[in-house]
């Protein structure tokens, strides 16, 4: 197949199509991680959004159904610069194409992806539309730029359950273990879905929690009368600021049980104290970022996956301690309230996929719910 990626600054890339054939709308946005595209294309975070991948040779090991981060992929399209139509490795089950082509899927392949990530560098991550069905190039540039834009977007409802269910699996059931890693489930955790993943999941049963996932919109109410231990907010796509319903939640919880956020969950923690969002240029989407410790000094290699940021300046740092900073652009990674047991961090510490310099923050909220329960 031909394929054509338009964006709406007028900027045209064909190259090969693979996977279904089709046409998707989305914002184009790249990722740096050199493995780990079977978990990205599966991460709830990226709806809404067309993947552009740096490492220039992708599908080498297949794909399996142990690596997937949600039921199915949530990324609207992949673009890539060498598709590799040959597996080579004893997990894999299915090659990326036919994986991207079960799922409805449509990739480009044989662009110049370091002219294109290049561009969305300079002018930002923009609209835009992959093809697979359409040649006719201003036709498609006018479709990227009746796309909605990101902002102001409410997406985590849609990618959400409907309905609560519990969750018992760990980190070793990826790799053919059993459910338990050894922790007892000492502690009982209500994980709020605005786009789950779920190896985060897998590490809260890790630290020995029991977890109950719950839909976006659960009302502070609802959570509290399943009596929980602590209370997780979730990682998911889209803008935060429209999403005052769960700031009105969190509002609602503070202070009543220990809180702790991951990426959209962090930025909603943010708004709930006070603080104020906006969009990055080209976000952080990769494992490779640098985050520093403020307390110790210390940096961890983290994992990304977020087009917004809070404000700093906007946060009572007489409530609130900034605990993590980007070392790239100084942005806020992360926070603690100084009184309150609630923290959040804006990367992503179950690494899946990334680094595992930051598993250490389950490991905390777990002693964060010890204390609480004294």
């Amino acid at each position: 197949m031909q394929a054509i990626l338009a964006l709406e600054d007028g900027r045209v890339f064909r190259g090969r199509g693979y996977g279904a054939p089709g046409e998707r709308l989305g914002e184009v946005v790249f990722n740096t991680s050199i493995s780990g595209y079977q978990e990205i294309l599966t991460d709830p975070s990226y709806a809404g959004q067309i993947v552009v991948l740096t490492y220039p040779h992708i599908g080498n090991y297949g794909t399996n159904p142990l690596d997937s981060e949600s039921v199915r992929p949530f990324a609207e399209g992949l673009v890539i610069r060498e598709l590799s139509e040959l597996a080579s490795n004893w997990r894999s089950v299915e090659d990326i194409s036919a994986y991207l082509a079960h799922y409805g899927l449509p990739a480009i392949s044989d662009i110049d992806t370091r002219a294109l990530v290049r561009h969305l560098r300079t002018y930002g991550a923009m609209r835009a539309v992959l093809s697979t069905v359409d040649g006719d190039e201003a036709m498609l540039i006018e479709k990227a730029r009746a796309a909605p834009s990101m902002v102001g977007l409410d997406l985590a409802s849609r990618v959400s359950v409907s309905a609560p269910y519990e969750w018992s699996e760990c980190t070793s059931k990826t790799l053919g273990g059993g459910k338990t890693d050894g922790a007892p489930a000492r502690f009982h955790v209500v994980a709020y879905d605005y786009g789950i993943k779920q190896n985060i999941l897998r590490r809260l049963v890790d630290v020995g929690c029991r977890v109950t996932v719950v839909p976006a919109k659960t009302s502070a109410s609802d959570a509290l009368a399943l009596k929980p231990d602590g209370i997780f907010l979730s990682n998911g796509p889209g803008d935060p600021e429209p999403l005052q319903y769960a700031v009105k939640t969190v509002r609602e919880m503070m202070g009543r049980v220990p809180i702790f956020g991951i990426c959209l969950g962090h930025q909603i923690v943010g708004l709930a104290l006070g603080g104020k969002t906006y969009k990055l240029k080209f976000g952080h989407h990769g494992g490779n970022h640098p985050v520093q410790q403020t307390r110790t000094g210390k940096v961890e290699i983290t994992a990304h996956n977020h087009n917004f940021a809070i404000d700093p300046d906007s946060l009572r740092q007489s409530e609130i301690e900034l605990t993590h900073i980007n070392l790239n652009d100084n942005t806020l990674e992360g926070l603690r309230h100084r009184s309150m047991p609630l923290f959040s961090v804006q990367y992503h510490p179950e690494a899946s996929p990334g680094p595992h310099d930051s598993h250490y923050h389950f490991r905390d909220f777990r002693k964060m719910m010890e204390e609480w329960k004294r």
